[in-house]
């Protein structure tokens, strides 16, 4: 029997009892974002501590952070391979509101072989199949291809505050060959891809100011400054008709696909017309020269996410305003760095100001932009794992989002990052309803087993 066939025997044999385990798991309300529910996280990172210990994993620790903990374990006796850092969080959103949920969100129910609670894609799903798949080549093999590590942590929900602190503290503890994160999703049922770059993100907040007060604007309209107009010159500065962007400068670093990459997202045949009607809107919007995946996987944006000021309210009221205000948020590609945007926007601003008007610039959180190369053997090895499993060809993407922590592992520990994730976008993760489609799970578990020896053949 082959690798690949003694664990799937392996995991037919012990799926009842596997489901039985995560569903304890998944009766964790271990939601980061609720003061109430510190004592259910701390529950939580035990749970795994314990789990860690099950395994017969070594240099297993609990970390209190400034918020919550971390959970650390490692298995370092395959000699000369490499060695695997995996990541991933076990706390979980908020389950509000919970007249939505067809079954109560902390107890695991399976309907229609879906697994529905809270957290069961998101991520602690994904979670429990690392371990799974440690117990499982440890059961069948007796040994593990190669080296491994785990950082698991119960902040992702709330934006990873404490973790890069953590990092760059324990960078030799977490010294590896590359990590991997299985907190991402298929390309669609049936599809699998492999999520080779995510877009960094900054934003900022422009406030306006002209006079005093709101004015009449019988008595001084067309004779003072209304911060709405003024504010609208300088929104309307930013882009062009068409949606390229006019910051000098804002292109400058940007990395541009290669054809390989381009010829790959053809080779995707993503339907244009779907998006259409998915939003319900006649014609798409961007970029010339660059089809909507490209736009929204691999161009950096500027957009208007809010503006206010002035008169809202019922009917009419003849006022100048002296105040307005906008937030703008920017998604970024390899090369961009968010400091250097903001400080080109703000440039841009001073620019297009117009007269009788102050502008405060306000600066919001901020995340890099990841790539590891479309061509690296680690994320090759990948998509030959997921073919080997769901017998069609792996699909190479980017994700138009952000996960600043995936930057910040790429930044400070200067390793590769392949995201093999197993979830699809129709899983309510932080909504109600929630839910894992099993098969999923049951292919997940083989694929991610049988990457960890396509990584060790990667070493000869």
């Amino acid at each position: 029997m082959t690798n690949l066939q003694q664990l799937d025997a392996y995991f037919t044999e012990h799926r009842e009892t596997h489901l039985n385990e995560l569903n304890e798991f998944l009766r964790i309300p271990s939601i980061s974002s609720l003061s109430e529910h510190k004592g259910d996280i701390q529950n939580a990172a035990e749970w795994l501590a314990n789990a860690f210990k099950k395994l017969n994993l070594e240099n297993i620790s609990i970390t209190q952070t400034a918020g919550h903990p971390v959970v650390y374990a490692d298995w370092l006796h395959a000699e000369d391979k490499p060695t695997i850092l995996f990541y991933g969080h076990y706390d979980v959103q908020p389950v509000d509101p919970l007249n939505l949920w067809d079954s109560e969100p902390f107890n695991p129910t399976i309907r229609d072989n879906k697994l529905f609670a809270r957290g069961a894609s998101d991520d602690k799903g994904q979670v429990f199949m690392h371990l799974k798949m440690i117990e499982a080549l440890f059961a069948t093999t007796g040994t593990l291809p190669v080296n491994v590590k785990f950082i698991y942590e119960g902040e992702e929900e709330i934006g990873s505050p404490n973790l890069p602190a953590y990092v760059e503290e324990h960078k030799e503890k977490l010294a590896a060959d590359l990590i991997l994160i299985s907190d991402t999703g298929l390309y669609g049922p049936g599809k699998p891809a492999v999520c080779y770059g995510l877009r960094g993100l900054t934003g900022i907040q422009i406030d306006v100011r002209g006079a005093k007060g709101d004015l009449h604007s019988g008595l001084y309209g067309g004779g003072v400054q209304n911060a709405i107009h003024a504010l609208a010159d300088i929104l309307a500065s930013f882009r062009d008709e068409h949606g390229t962007i006019q910051v000098e400068g804002f292109y400058d670093k940007v990395l541009p696909l290669t054809e390989e990459e381009r010829e790959a997202y053809r080779a995707l045949g993503f339907d244009e017309e779907s998006v259409k009607e998915e939003v319900c809107v006649k014609e798409l919007f961007g970029e010339a020269g660059y089809s909507y995946l490209e736009r929204t996987w691999a161009r950096p944006t500027l957009e208007i996410n809010g503006v206010f000021g002035g008169f809202s309210g019922e009917g009419i009221k003849t006022v100048l305003p002296a105040e307005a205000g906008a937030k703008i948020t920017c998604r970024l590609v390899p090369n961009q760095e968010p400091d250097e945007i903001v400080a080109l926007l703000k440039a841009h601003i001073e620019k297009h100001k117009p007269t009788g008007v102050e502008v405060t610039i306000s600066e919001f959180d901020k995340g890099r932009p990841f790539l590891t190369p479309f061509d690296h053997p680690l994320i090759q090895a990948a998509g030959r794992s997921y073919e080997k499993v769901y017998n069609v060809p792996t699909a190479y993407t980017r994700g138009g989002g952000s996960i600043p922590i995936v930057a910040a592992f790429d930044e400070i520990l200067e390793l590769p990052v392949v995201l093999m994730g197993f979830g699809l976008s129709s899983e309510n993760f932080h909504a109600p309803n929630e839910h894992f489609h099993l098969e999923n799970f049951d292919k997940g578990l083989r694929v991610l087993s049988d990457y960890l020896f396509e990584v060790a053949e990667l070493q000869k």
